[in-house]
C-alpha cells in the first residue's frame, strides 16, 4: 500500500496549496459585490482511469486479490459510465455522482489459486447536500449507495496434488452515510480548482469508506469547462457468515478527466 500512501501525501500537499490559495482568493473576493442568489446547474460526463487494489470474496471461499491497472480494466471492461450533476447557488449545492463499471478479470496464479476469472459489477450513487460557510469552503452530508455483484469461477490447488473447482456469485446493496468537506477557488471565473474529501460508513454499511478528489480546470465559455485531476475511493465491507459472507475491500484510484456543461 506504499503507492496509495504516496498518492495521499501528494493530494495532501495539493490540499495545503489550494487552502492557501483559497484564503487569498477569499480576501480578494470579499471586496467584490455579493453574487446574485440564483441557481445554476453543472452536468459533467467524466472518465476515470482506475487502478484497483484489494480483495473480494463470497461465501466460504477464500478472499481473492484484486490488482488491476487502468490498462487491465479497460481491456476487460464490458461497460462503464460516469455522470455528475450539481445544482448550486451562492450558499447551497445539491449533488449527484453516479459511477458504473462491469469488469471481468483473470485471477493471478499463486500457491492457492490455479486459474479462473472474477467478475464484478459496481454501481455507486452518491447524493449529497453542501452548505457554504466561507467563499472557499463548503461542508455537508450525503451518502453512497453501493451495489456490488461479484462472481467467481476458479480452480484452486489442493494437497497432495491436484485442483478443485469453485463457482459462486453474490450481490450486495448497502448505504454509507458520509461527511463531506469541499474547497473551491477560481481565477477570474476561468481557472477552476477544487479539493473534496469525505469519510463515512461507520459500520452502518461499510466498516469504513473514504474518498479524496483533487481537480484543476479551465472554463472555455459560459457553457463548457474541462477539468482533470485525481480520485481515490476506498471501501471496506465485510459482512455475513458462512455462505452469506460478502467481502469487498477495494481501493479504486487514478486520474480523471471531466467535461462539464453549465446551465
Amino acid at each position: 500500500m506504499n503507492y496509495l500512501k504516496t498518492h495521499i501525501i501528494l493530494i495532501t500537499k495539493f490540499l495545503c496549496s489550494l487552502l492557501l490559495f483559497c484564503i487569498c482568493t477569499n480576501y480578494v473576493s470579499a471586496q467584490a459585490p455579493v453574487k446574485e442568489k440564483k441557481w445554476n446547474v453543472l452536468t459533467e460526463i467524466y472518465l476515470l482511469f482506475p487502478y484497483m487494489d484489494g480483495e473480494t470474496g463470497v461465501g466460504n471461499m477464500i478472499a481473492l486479490p484484486v490488482d488491476a491497472s487502468a490498462g487491465d480494466i479497460f481491456s476487460k471492461l464490458k461497460f462503464g459510465g460516469m455522470l455528475y450533476v450539481e445544482a448550486h447557488n451562492d450558499r447551497w449545492a445539491i449533488t449527484s455522482d453516479i459511477l458504473y463499471m462491469n469488469l471481468n478479470q483473470e485471477v493471478t496464479e499463486s500457491t492457492l489459486l490455479h486459474s479462473g476469472t472474477v467478475t464484478a459489477k459496481e454501481f455507486v450513487w452518491e447524493p449529497a447536500g453542501l452548505y457554504r460557510i466561507a467563499s472557499f469552503l463548503e461542508v455537508g452530508v450525503g451518502g453512497r449507495l453501493d451495489n456490488i455483484q461479484t462472481g467467481m469461477d476458479v480452480r484452486y490447488n489442493v494437497l497432495p496434488a491436484g485442483t478443485e473447482e469453485y463457482s459462486g456469485s453474490q450481490s450486495k446493496t448497502w448505504f454509507d452515510p458520509i461527511l463531506i468537506a469541499r474547497l473551491t477557488a477560481d481565477i477570474k471565473d476561468k481557472w477552476l480548482f477544487q479539493f473534496r474529501g469525505d469519510i463515512g460508513g461507520f459500520g452502518v454499511g461499510s466498516d469504513l469508506t473514504w474518498q479524496l478528489q483533487a481537480y484543476a480546470g479551465y472554463r472555455f465559455s459560459k457553457l463548457f469547462q474541462l477539468t482533470a485531476g485525481y480520485r481515490i475511493l476506498s471501501i471496506d465491507y465485510d459482512k455475513g457468515i458462512d455462505k452469506e459472507r460478502f467481502i469487498y475491500k477495494v481501493d479504486t484510484f487514478g486520474p480523471v478527466i471531466r467535461m462539464g456543461f453549465n446551465f
